[in-house]
């Protein structure tokens, strides 16, 4: 990888990423003067936190989509009883012939 070449010839994806961290460990006092560039550099790699987001907002998707499933438990149980509550013209408790 710091070689400069990639697996098939030209430039490697991460290898600016590299070069920042190298340049910057290579003029540092203290090598965690450099952990930014660290940072960028391991996320170019291996992705941990694009992949963390993408597991938030997969797992905020389904849990949406298990509230709306929930809701709509709900409201077909309603339509099923084939009692008319949502607009409050027959009370659900009793029958609708009973007036």
């Amino acid at each position: 990888m710091a070689s400069g070449f990639g697996v098939q010839g030209g430039t490697p994806r991460c290898f600016a990423f590299w070069q920042e961290f190298s340049k910057c460990y290579a003029q540092a006092d203290v090598p965690s003067q450099c952990r930014a560039q660290a940072d960028d550099y391991l996320e170019c790699l291996h992705h941990t936190n694009e992949i963390a987001r993408a597991k938030a907002v997969r797992a905020e998707f389904v849990r949406k989509a298990e509230h709306q499933a929930q809701e709509g438990r709900k409201a077909a149980d309603i339509l099923a009883d084939g009692v008319i509550v949502g607009v409050g013209l027959i009370q659900r408790d009793q029958p609708a012939h009973a007036k």
